[in-house]
């Protein structure tokens, strides 16, 4: 089984046209819209998946899709099976 220590993990979602009308518009206004959007799809998906209080979502990445959260390995690999979701990948400490 998992564990229950929280860990950082990077979630990366599939492809979104949203997300992608969104990117193309390069002025101030779009990038606000773009992190606006991105940060609530974000943490729609955490809520509406994961139990309330147990993640911690570090931050989102608007370049990917993507973010960044303290989960559980048991979480990661309940997130891997969530709709939209393409990768769940442990943060690698490099040496």
């Amino acid at each position: 089984m998992g564990t229950q220590n929280s860990e950082l993990y990077f979630v990366f979602m599939n492809y979104d046209p949203e997300y992608q009308r969104l990117r193309a518009d390069r002025t101030k206004q779009g990038a606000d819209e773009l992190d606006l959007y991105l940060s609530k799809k974000h943490d729609e998906l955490l809520a509406s998946t994961l139990e309330p209080g147990s993640y911690r979502k570090t931050l989102s990445l608007v370049i990917v899709d993507g973010f960044a959260a303290e989960i559980t390995e048991d979480q990661a690999n309940v997130l891997r099976s969530a709709k939209g979701v393409r990768v769940v990948e442990k943060n690698q400490e490099l040496p």
